[in-house]
């Protein structure tokens, strides 16, 4: 039985691999990398042309407009998120090596998030200033997008991995995920409206967290389950 070093040990190394490949798929592939944060920009920058000029109740929608604009741009990337690895053969290996299917596509998906999650819920800050939101609300938010975004990644990933093989999958996949996505967004939104308000955020907050955790516990396996089906 390996011991808890050894374990830990070839997980760093297959994290560091997944990592290392990630990056290099999206060099090969810029625009996948930068089409999410111009679509995020593009999207607040329609929301803002589209008022008047100062117009006071920017501010009061700004909260709605980043949650959505960050979720739909999320999902740009998700639909060929195990379709290289489906195509290139490295699914097969994946469910061949000694390094358990569930961790690979964990350590997978965090490196999804890393990449391209992430990379929304910073630049949600500045978009915020822009609109008008007090800095004071921009924990609050980015600490819900943090979660919202990696929620959304793990519903997609499982989305990617039951539609894998199937051609024109792109189309389904956001039918399936943006309904799953609704309590998400009501209580991620809503923290920042609660602080808004004088209210306390926390309570929303810890509801976002309480997904999050059923999630990050509950999805990565069903994944595995789904990758492994469609290799067999």
């Amino acid at each position: 039985m390996p011991s808890r070093d050894a374990a830990g040990g070839v997980a760093m190394k297959a994290l560091r691999g997944i990592f290392s490949r990630e990056i290099a798929l999206l060099r090969m592939q810029i625009l996948d990398a930068v089409l999410p944060l111009a679509f995020y920009l593009l999207v607040v920058l329609m929301f803002a042309f589209g008022t008047r000029a100062n117009d006071p109740t920017l501010a009061g929608l700004a909260v709605s407009i980043l949650w959505v604009g960050a979720l739909l741009s999320a999902l740009l990337p998700l639909p060929r998120l195990f379709a290289s690895e489906f195509e290139d053969g490295t699914l097969e290996q994946w469910c061949l090596a000694g390094t358990p299917l569930v961790l690979i596509v964990a350590l997978k998906l965090f490196a999804h998030w890393c990449l391209n999650g992430l990379p929304l819920a910073v630049m949600a800050l500045p978009l915020a200033v822009m609109l008008g939101l007090e800095s004071a609300g921009l924990g609050y938010l980015a600490l819900g997008l943090m979660m919202g975004t990696a929620i959304l990644t793990l519903l997609g990933g499982l989305s990617a991995s039951l539609l894998v093989g199937i051609p024109r999958a792109g189309s389904v996949l956001p039918l399936l995920v943006l309904p799953l996505m609704v309590p998400v967004v009501i209580f991620g939104s809503g923290a920042v409206r609660a602080w808004q308000v004088g209210g306390d955020p926390a309570a929303p907050l810890y509801f976002l967290g309480s997904i999050f955790a059923l999630a990050v516990t509950a999805l990565p396996w069903a994944c595995a389950s789904a990758l492994r089906n469609a290799y067999d």
